[in-house]
């Protein structure tokens, strides 16, 4: 017993512990041995979860983060008043999940996912932050509980599993993207190791800058050709996105020749060697460039959006493409003429729609264009100026949210027939 209490006195535990050692070091109610008592693996399951109670928040937190602490310590920890402590629990129950073997995934899994699960609603953000770090790459929690957090008002929560997590799927993201909220949100999806075309499409479909930069900075993101020519289109103001698109992998003559009438020549010498082009097409990109330099070059006088838009129309082309291109350009006028020719509205009336501010009306105009609710989002957003919590937002990502009834009901509102 002395030469205990000279060790606990130099705030020691014995390599080697024993049940007796343990009880004899709670008796000593030294705090410093307590804590270490706390934190060791090879502690008793009994004194750890004594321990848990313990008046020590710093005895307490050891324990949440101790591996070796019984489920049920680990319970009562869930609740603890301290958020250091859940913090811990949740650091430790994050990196436990992956790690059990099927043994014990049998016995603990479901009381563990338990836990998990409600610490993924504590109302402490960093709580809920340290989860999601901990869990954004394990495809062993629930699909449900990695859409909750992906749809976190706090990006520091939401974004480790936006940009990680192999339970979202291409639908998850698409929906996600058209319903984002918090800034940052899109960003994380466009940081992903893989994604589809469908998933780029709807990250340039937001018009969000900092995200498309993000997606064209991303080689492993498939974007169509068609899809990266509506961000080309818009490029030539927006310098963040010149040397990501320089830098894409893969690009075609047509893009290269687009990208090269306004980025640097620097870039051009970078696109050009990134490509691995011949000297002929190096010559011609080289050309383009000195024309910018020495002055524009006489040409046909470009075709505004309304001639584009009535000349789209009478060739029978006009749809989607055309109609999100003026709708994220802000072409108001244009967008305006495409709604009227493709329903067979008067165009006051088609007005009168916009200037409503109605997501609803707005969103059953689209449709009886013939158009996609993708599309309505976008002629919502940056036409009609619906404001961002009246925005009618597709279901599962890409379908209309009311029923046809429903939306006969709004446009005959505005004397419009359906």
């Amino acid at each position: 017993m002395g030469l205990l209490a000279s060790l606990f006195r130099r705030r020691r535990l014995p390599s080697k512990m024993g049940y007796q050692d343990a009880r004899e070091a709670l008796e000593s109610r030294n705090r410093e041995v307590k804590r270490e008592l706390a934190a060791r693996e090879d502690a008793p399951p009994e004194t750890l979860y004594y321990l848990a109670c313990d008046d020590d928040r710093d005895v307490r937190q050891c324990v949440a983060a101790n591996p070796s602490t019984p489920i049920h310590a680990d319970e009562l920890l869930q609740t603890d008043a301290d958020d250091d402590v859940r913090v811990e629990l949740a650091r430790k129950l994050g990196r436990l999940l992956p790690d059990m073997d099927d043994a014990e995934r049998l016995n603990l899994r479901e009381r563990v996912l338990r836990l998990i699960e409600r610490l993924a609603a504590d109302e402490v953000p960093r709580v809920r932050a340290m989860l999601a770090e901990e869990i954004k790459s394990c495809p062993l929690i629930p699909r449900r509980l990695a859409l909750r957090l992906a749809r976190d008002t706090e990006i520091a929560v939401s974004a480790p599993i936006l940009q990680y997590s192999p339970l979202l799927s291409d639908e998850d993201l698409v929906e996600l993207i058209a319903t984002a909220r918090v800034e940052g949100a899109i960003e994380a999806m466009a940081r992903r190791a893989h994604l589809s075309p469908a998933v780029s499409e709807a990250v340039v479909a937001t018009l969000d800058i900092a995200a498309i930069g993000q997606l064209l900075a991303n080689d492993n993101a498939q974007i169509r050709e068609d899809t990266l020519q509506q961000v080309i289109a818009q490029a030539a103001d927006i310098e963040s996105w010149h040397q990501p698109l320089a830098m894409r992998p893969g690009l075609s003559l047509r893009a290269m020749k687009r990208i090269s009438s306004f980025v640097s020549r620097s870039l051009l010498e970078t696109l050009a060697n990134r490509h691995g082009l011949d000297d002929e097409t190096r010559d011609l990109l080289k050309a383009r460039l000195q024309e910018r330099l020495e002055g524009p070059a006489k040409e046909e006088a470009p075709v505004g959006p309304l001639a584009a838009i009535a000349k789209a129309y009478e060739e029978g082309r006009l749809g989607d493409e055309q109609v999100m291109e003026a709708a994220t350009l802000q072409q108001r006028d244009a967008v305006a003429l495409a709604l009227s020719s493709l329903s067979g509205a008067p165009l006051e009336r088609v007005d009168a729609v916009l200037k409503s501010k109605s997501g609803r009306a707005v969103t059953a105009l689209c449709w009886h264009a013939g158009l996609s609710m993708r599309t309505a989002l976008q002629v919502e957003r940056h036409i009609a100026l619906v404001e961002k919590g009246h925005l009618l937002l597709p279901r599962a990502g890409t379908d209309f949210p009311l029923d046809e009834e429903e939306m006969r009901w709004h446009l005959d509102y505005f004397d419009i027939e359906a």
